[in-house]
């Protein structure tokens, strides 16, 4: 697999690297995967890390930056649910090796990072206190957590004094809404218990993918915890949108998510621009989109150990990567069901492969929906401190999120 042709007529403003330490790790650039439910399994990492340089004879370990897991649920860990245990599973260069836990009660929480550090089955432990979905947030999980502060603190408390040697990071939102603004709290609480950084995704929950992500809100809060990392998270679209970034926010490093959709080669792209390198952005032809997209459905095959299964988890893929592309409406409904790699590759063969990289296709992608009522426990705002009713029972028993 090639890393795709770049064009002279779109050269980045390039910058020189950051260097962001998570615990012992140096993450150089300073750029992290941002964990996607039933996106960043091992082959979508794989694809990113070797875009970012992991497959290269000179590269560090691992491919450069940083590429984290899919959302872990702490109870289906500590179970040794079957699906948990495929999904923490890492390939042999992937290095740090990091996980993002979901959990609601601290215990729970911390039975699961001591597993992690006990069978070394990580090297960096993530929090989710960022997640928007209603299956998450009603169980007062996800971006509806950091408002209760003491629960906050004593999950952060239990996952630092586990983990022992592992560093733990999180990633949260600004809050539930406009009048229930929580990051600086959570900031703070974040420090004072021992969190090595912390990723702000500068949305509501809310507003879950809509409007535009306040970029702001990152700047105050780079402000507000000077003593540890802060990374800045949405609307990352380009390599030129990361460095805005962290110029205008001051930020230390940046969080990829909806941005590499259907495009893992835009860590290619984010890797020249933090290192300094004067090169244009990646702009593959149809051609090398297509050898991807079957690189990346026989990379699931394999994981998953069934073709048939592995492309069929690849359909939730092919709209993103053939987005801008004049493919017809029929076609892209025939290769949205496919079912083996022969079929996926005998569809991809019938277009016009020579097209070139579509203008627009660089700018917004994935989910984009707004102002949504944030589903809650009952009576989750009436106290930002209680934490009564909050137990074991309301973890989630699946992964994946």
């Amino acid at each position: 697999m090639s890393t795709p042709v770049t064009s002279p007529a779109t050269p980045l403003t390039t910058a020189p690297a950051g260097l962001l330490r998570i615990g012992p790790h140096t993450v150089q650039p300073p750029v992290v995967l941002a964990p996607m439910a039933g996106i960043t399994n091992a082959p979508f990492r794989t694809l990113c890390r070797h875009f970012a340089g992991g497959e290269s004879k000179d590269a560090a370990s691992g491919g450069k930056g940083l590429f984290v897991s899919e959302m872990i649920t702490t109870r289906a860990l500590v179970e040794r649910n079957e699906k948990t245990m495929q999904l923490i599973h890492f390939d042999a260069t992937e290095k740090p090796r990091s996980i993002q836990l979901y959990g609601v009660d601290p215990a729970t929480v911390g039975k699961a990072v001591r597993m992690i550090a006990e069978e070394g089955l990580a090297d960096h432990i993530d929090l989710n206190f960022g997640c928007p979905v209603p299956k998450v947030t009603r169980k007062g999980g996800g971006s509806a957590l950091p408002y209760k502060r003491n629960l906050l603190r004593a999950i952060l408390r239990e996952a630092v004094s586990g983990a022992g040697d592992i560093p733990v990071t999180m990633k949260m939102r600004k809050g539930i809404d406009d009048d229930h603004i929580t990051y600086l709290d959570a900031g703070r609480i974040a420090v004072e218990e021992g969190v090595t950084a912390i990723a702000l995704h500068g949305r509501t929950a809310a507003q879950h993918y809509g409007g535009t992500a306040d970029w702001d809100a990152i700047a105050r809060l780079k402000e507000h915890v000077p003593e540890i990392p802060v990374l800045g998270n949405g609307d990352i679209w380009s390599a030129e949108d990361a460095l805005r970034m962290v110029r205008e926010t001051g930020c230390d490093g940046v969080v990829v998510g909806r941005g590499c959709l259907g495009r893992p080669w835009l860590f290619s792209d984010l890797v020249a621009a933090f290192e300094g390198r004067t090169e244009a952005i990646a702009r593959p032809t149809l051609r090398e989109v297509a050898d991807i997209m079957v690189r990346h459905a026989t990379l699931l095959g394999e994981w998953i150990g069934d073709e048939a299964r592995g492309v069929i988890d690849f359909r939730k893929h092919v709209a993103w990567y053939l987005k801008g592309f004049a493919v017809g409406s029929e076609m892209r409904k025939r290769l949205a069901i496919t079912s083996s790699l022969e079929e996926l590759r005998v569809g991809l063969d019938e277009l016009d492969l020579d097209q070139a990289w579509p203008v627009g296709a660089d700018g917004p992608r994935g989910r984009t929906s707004g102002n949504n009522r944030v589903v809650l426990p009952d009576g989750w705002l009436k106290d930002p401190y209680d934490c009564a009713g909050v137990s074991e029972d309301a973890e989630l028993d699946t992964s994946g999120g």
